[in-house]
């Protein structure tokens, strides 16, 4: 792919991903998949000596690894225009995430944030307020979206295949966290399960909010109401790592989502059923290239990704890079998200003006309402179960 007129690949600094990081080698190769971005300069740590160290991992000349954010932001501003970095990735803890944002967005950097958005709701409803309020693109790491039979069935749904949809029911189950790692200082654990640095949520703000984003992303629904259990069964343990939530949608439909990362033998098991008048389908993220969809009275399909089927819509093909029968999984979502943000910072660029809401990437709204699904389902909890108003002003229609 190459970037029209730009006649460049876009530059990209990174913020986190230091020795010891999964997510951003994630990020780094995600974005450069398609040869459309390089990474040229980072802020890999906030010790200064550790992201010097860390620049041989992403190909980044020693010059080019800052001791800070805002150094970077501020000697990458004084070079030349195409040699500067062009969009910024967040791949650090929940906690540093907003203030990394609302500095690049003020020096007129785009963004491309890991989930959680913020730490708290106020953090993102700052963080949306400044991005209407310029010309960035900010696009959120939600990377079950990029996966093509999800984009399929969003599309799928949109055209009213599965008729009126009337329930969600939304899973992501892990095991790792069966015992107590953040006491052996293992270092993803130990930032997770930290209330300091993770926020209010535990399970729930890690990954029951890709469970959440990913049935609003497929159906569209808009949500009315919540009440949420949440658990912490491991003992002493600051935050929880067991929960689920029911949700009530406006049009009357209902949702449920369970996260769980204390489940004996469960991997990375994102599950999702939704149900419709006219049909129902099914989806799972460890066998990505395959979708479930069910008729009452006729045999079940099964879709597989294979971008030349005639099955196949527009957002599906859009989203494949190989031949049937050839897994496309992980690493390819995630570059889909990245491929999508690209289109909108090229057309910025060549003086077109930004959609903020109805975007093929999760975007900075997604991230208030993913900050709102959180703060609600704690409070939820708090108070047993009692339901609260989800009604978000900023959701995607």
């Amino acid at each position: 792919m190459t970037n029209g007129p730009l006649n460049r690949k876009l530059k990209m600094g990174l913020v986190g991903g230091g020795q010891g990081s999964f997510i951003g080698k994630v990020h780094s190769i995600a974005a450069c998949l398609d040869n459309r971005a390089e990474v040229v300069a980072g802020a890999f740590s906030s010790n200064p000596e550790r992201s010097k160290a860390s620049a041989g991992d992403y190909d980044v000349s020693e010059d080019r690894a800052y001791g800070s954010y805002l150094e970077m932001f501020e000697k990458e501003a004084a070079k030349p225009e195409g040699e500067r970095i062009d969009f910024v990735s967040i791949t650090t803890p929940n906690h540093v995430h907003f203030e990394v944002a609302k500095a690049a967005i003020e020096a007129g950097l785009n963004v491309v944030c890991d989930k959680p958005m913020t730490f708290d709701l106020a953090q993102a409803e700052e963080l949306a307020n400044l991005v209407d309020n310029s010309d960035v693109v900010f696009a959120l790491t939600h990377n079950y979206t990029g996966y093509p039979l999800v984009r399929q069935a969003r599309e799928m749904i949109q055209d009213g295949e599965l008729g009126e949809i009337q329930a969600i029911r939304s899973n992501y189950i892990q095991g790792w966290l069966r015992t107590r790692l953040e006491s052996s200082d293992q270092k993803q654990a130990a930032w997770r399960t930290d209330p300091t640095k993770s926020g209010a949520a535990g399970c729930f703000g890690d990954i029951a909010t890709h469970a959440y984003n990913l049935g609003r992303y497929m159906t569209g629904l808009l949500p009315e109401s919540i009440s949420c259990h949440l658990r912490t069964f491991e003992e002493g343990r600051a935050l929880d790592d067991y929960g689920t939530a029911i949700i009530k949608y406006q049009n009357g439909g209902l949702g449920t989502v369970t996260a769980s990362q204390i489940s004996h033998g469960r991997e990375n098991d994102v599950f999702i059923e939704i149900d419709g008048t006219k049909g129902a389908l099914q989806w799972r993220q460890e066998e990505p290239n395959a979708m479930i969809v069910r008729c009452n009275g006729e045999p079940h399909k099964i879709y597989t990704r294979d971008p030349n089927a005639p099955f196949m819509n527009g957002s599906g093909q859009a989203a494949c890079r190989l031949p049937s029968g050839h897994p496309e999984a992980f690493f390819e979502a995630f570059a889909n998200i990245y491929g999508s943000a690209f289109d909108a910072m090229i057309a910025k660029a060549q003086g077109g003006s930004v959609e903020r809401k109805d975007t093929v990437y999760p975007n900075v709204h997604d991230g208030v309402e993913g900050m709102l699904f959180i703060q609600q389902c704690v409070e939820s909890s708090k108070q047993d179960g009692a339901w609260l108003d989800f009604k978000c002003d900023r959701a995607r229609v």
